[in-house]
């Protein structure tokens, strides 16, 4: 039986919340309210709601409809694409804070949202591998950490696996760029370890990331995956953005 998006919230908030239980409490980071967990509950209610999504890439769409025209039209290399969030007002700042902030501990908490989402708990039980999107070695220098690698650590770290996708070319930062920009910046970006392929063959792989924009990044790396002989690749991420990108 399929679920209808409804039928997640309040499981939702509730895994969420089970999830953090044992943290010691603080203030939470958007309305400040003490004792809290690092978002407090009025705050994930209020701008944590599941809202329908298209089933390839993610983005918002009506109710009842299941892809959106663009993956109708060109289908993209995801079987699938989960968010847990769009990319706004509070989880940007959040995100920010948690990539270019130096503070990878948000990992704890974002997996957790993630897990919450609708489908996204499947999928991570489905797959054979969760490989997080990978950082060129330039980038890792400037952020201390691969915030991809933090989250799949934290949504499933018996299946995550660092080394077996690897980032073969730096790239310019994609939020300078369009999307046109955006999708010729990153071919050939990606690439399965050479003497690994037999790892990917066949298997189920969810491939994660912190935000997804245009896609570009994620497709690309789908893409690389498909090459290698993966059955099955899903996209999962904390955060989407509303508009195409």
């Amino acid at each position: 039986m399929v679920l209808g998006v409804d039928e997640y919230i309040e499981p939702m908030f509730r895994q969420f919340f089970e999830g953090l239980a044992a943290a010691v409490p603080g203030q939470c980071a958007v309305c400040r309210a003490w004792p809290a967990q690092p978002v407090c509950e009025a705050c994930v209610a209020r701008f944590a709601q599941p809202r329908p999504r298209c089933r390839r890439c993610a983005l918002p769409v009506p109710l009842g409809i299941a892809e959106c025209g663009r993956c109708i039209g060109t289908p993209p290399p995801l079987d699938a694409c989960h968010a847990a969030l769009s990319y706004e007002y509070p989880w940007s700042g959040l995100v920010a804070e948690y990539k270019f902030g130096g503070q990878p501990g948000w990992a704890v908490s974002f997996g957790t949202l993630m897990r919450s989402a609708p489908w996204v708990e499947p999928a991570l039980e489905e797959a054979d591998l969760v490989l997080p999107l990978p950082l060129s070695r330039e980038r890792l220098a400037e952020r201390g950490f691969n915030q991809a690698l933090v989250l799949a650590q934290a949504l499933a770290p018996a299946k995550a696996e660092p080394g077996l996708l690897l980032r073969v070319r730096h790239t310019q930062p994609q939020s300078e760029l369009d999307r046109k920009a955006r999708l010729q910046n990153v071919q050939g970006a990606f690439a399965v370890e050479p003497l690994r392929h037999a790892a990917v063959r066949a298997k189920r792989v969810v491939l994660v990331d912190d935000v997804m924009t245009s896609g570009a990044s994620m497709f690309t790396a789908a893409q690389a995956l498909r090459e290698a002989g993966a059955a099955r690749v899903t996209g999962l991420v904390l955060a989407r953005t509303d508009e195409p990108g």
